[in-house]
């Protein structure tokens, strides 16, 4: 069996793979090890819980609930609300952890549990790997406490936790956002109301889309993957921009005034480029994956900062931010963290200060995108029988340093297994897309012959 947490958490389809049974366990065992790291012997441990408005959120939450105050820990269940408001409320109100049950982006009948430090950051690996071992020893006397009378945990909510994170994300924005008309695709998800509420607070006409908490409908045709009723919405309704959340809300993509998406880069070429010139971007850098255009990193070395480049992950960004003392960093996807106010992506976040740098600037979204050019860029994925003998393969490394020598120094190639499919990713990038398209296809052939491709 391999390891039960993933990048982002356990995740699986609801009640099969991820079963209530096993959230029970997950309460248990989380409880115990995060007390014995965090938490103050003399107290109970406290945890707060959100959710997004999956359909098996609420089975999954009592489950978890179930399991945590099965040990002795009081619950804070708060319901639904982003990702990055757990996040944010775990340090607001001082809990020990908190907990997200989500699944993001991923279908509806998928779900998720993601826990959190009482810092407001997701584990370590070495703390999940802690949780996981503990888990092992379910079924067969765990040793974990089973308290008894006044021993058993609590579970009382905090009506006013959803207020307390809107009054945050208002907070982040100096001054007022009227004179703009703002469309909202909540995606059915954890925004539907936390997102059309700040932003009308702040001034804004707000158009909220799909912003109904219908989790039989959550990322259906809606949302960062599929931002085409967005673009058609600011476009009829002459807006100024638009944006779109991810079932959770931890990441955002926007629509300019054309009707045109703006991704993740952009938001941290427009957001990163304002900072460097106000003498706010600590160390003149920024962090972004090696899925990042290449334009990204060219717009901040012209402006005299520079990007460091991790793996793909919002969790490697986040990494490499903390060990650098940077406060900005993020993926094309649209997770962007803005560390001086939260511990995590946060796309209501994100919106908000991007529209706040257009009132300040007075630009357009459009205007304000061209600080970066976007190089021609091309992803393969290459169904393969053997994707663990990449490394190995001489015909894939010639196939490589080819590509290379057919993109020159101005261009990438890069090459890596996907860490969940029976995939080879192989992505181009340069000036010019015909020679990005040659260079891939060249190594896409190369892994499909060696590796048994279909």
């Amino acid at each position: 069996m391999g390891r039960l947490f993933g990048t982002d958490g356990v995740r699986g389809v609801a009640n099969a793979d991820l079963t209530p049974e096993l959230a029970f366990r997950l309460g248990r065992a989380g409880a115990a090890v995060l007390a014995r790291h965090t938490l103050d012997q003399n107290r109970r441990p406290r945890v707060l819980i959100g959710r997004d408005t999956r359909l098996s959120g609420t089975m999954l939450e009592s489950a978890l609930i179930a399991g945590l105050t099965s040990v002795g820990a009081d619950v804070v269940p708060v319901g639904v609300i982003p990702t990055p408001g757990v996040a944010y409320l775990v340090r607001r109100l001082r809990m020990d952890a908190g907990v997200m049950v989500s699944a993001s982006h991923n279908p509806v009948e998928d779900n998720g549990i993601k826990f959190f430090s009482g810092d407001g950051y997701k584990l370590s690996d070495e703390l999940e790997d802690e949780i996981e071992a503990q888990l092992g020893r379910e079924g067969g006397g765990d040793g974990l406490p089973r308290p008894v009378g006044e021993g058993v945990g609590r579970a009382r909510p905090e009506p006013r936790a959803e207020e307390g994170y809107i009054a945050f994300l208002a907070g982040t924005v100096p001054g007022r956002l009227e004179g703009f008309k703002v469309v909202l695709d909540c995606a059915f998800g954890a925004s539907y109301h936390v997102g059309p509420a700040v932003f009308a607070r702040l001034g804004a006409e707000v158009t909220a889309l799909n912003a109904e908490p219908d989790g039989s409908r959550i990322n259906v045709g809606c949302g960062s993957t599929h931002p085409e009723k967005l673009q058609r919405a600011v476009r009829e309704r002459r807006a100024d921009l638009g944006f779109a959340f991810d079932g959770d809300a931890d990441r955002v993509i926007a629509v300019d005034e054309r009707g045109e998406v703006v991704d993740g880069d952009h938001l941290l070429a427009i957001a990163g480029l304002e900072r460097l010139r106000q003498g706010t971007l600590p160390q003149r850098r920024i962090a972004a994956t090696v899925y990042s255009n290449l334009g990204l990193v060219e717009a901040f070395r012209k402006a005299g900062g520079d990007v460091t480049i991790t793996k793909a992950g919002d969790r490697y960004v986040l990494e490499a931010m903390r060990q650098g003392g940077l406060v900005l960093g993020g993926e094309q996807s649209g997770h962007v963290i803005f560390l001086d106010y939260n511990t995590t992506g946060d796309g209501v976040l994100t919106a908000l200060q991007l529209t706040a740098i257009l009132k300040r600037t007075g630009q357009s979204l459009s205007e304000a995108a061209q600080v970066m050019r976007t190089f021609p860029q091309l992803l393969r994925n290459v169904r393969v029988a053997a994707k663990e003998r990449l490394a190995e393969s001489d015909r894939v490394k010639e196939a490589v340093a080819a590509a290379e020598g057919l993109l020159g120094g101005e261009g990438r190639i890069f090459v890596r297994p996907s860490g969940t499919e029976p995939l080879v990713r192989v992505l181009g990038e340069g000036p010019e897309e015909g020679v990005v398209r040659q260079a891939v296809e060249l190594v896409a052939a190369a892994v499909a012959e060696d590796l048994g491709g279909e």
